[in-house]
């Protein structure tokens, strides 16, 4: 069953129940305990029991999802391989692809990661998706820059 936490500051959510079992404590019933303390019925029972028994619910401090295959030791070994860059480890271009760093975590550590589990390891070591800006060979930045400048602006004004 999911539970939604309530709204307020962890000071102000032990101050409601604090005054929910001080009620209790001067005889009032967990009903009027809870109408007085602006909570569930359910909620003054289980603090009732807790506080009869000794006991406190830990918080869940395990992250979530599946742990990561690689140790803290290798994830930083596999940043120092990746800011050497693509080509220092073979490749013509210069550029990272999740199919090329999936290869590589394979023939460093023998741990076999799809594409997509590439993806949350980067996202964990703090590196983004970046693009590589293609550059056509027969780019001319002169020709761009007086098209820009003179052409364009005639186009504009007679269109």
């Amino acid at each position: 069953m999911y539970r939604m936490r309530p709204s307020g500051t962890e000071q102000q959510l032990a101050a409601r129940r604090k005054r929910a079992r001080a009620l209790v404590r001067r005889g009032k019933s967990p009903t009027e305990a809870a109408r007085g303390g602006g909570v569930s019925t359910r909620s003054v029972q289980r603090w009732q029991h807790a506080a009869q028994t000794g006991s406190r619910r830990k918080p869940n401090t395990a992250q979530p999802g599946r742990p990561s295959r690689l140790s803290a030791r290798q994830l930083k070994q596999l940043e120092r391989t990746l800011r050497k860059g693509a080509r220092a480890y073979g490749y013509a271009e210069d550029y990272w692809t999740l199919a090329r760093i999936a290869r590589v975590i394979w023939k460093l550590f023998s741990v076999r990661y799809q594409p997509s589990g590439v993806w949350h390891v980067l996202r964990r070591l703090g590196w983004s998706c970046q693009k590589p800006q293609r550059v056509a060979f027969q780019r001319d930045d002169q020709v761009i820059a007086h098209w820009k400048r003179y052409i364009w602006p005639w186009i504009k004004k007679v269109a």
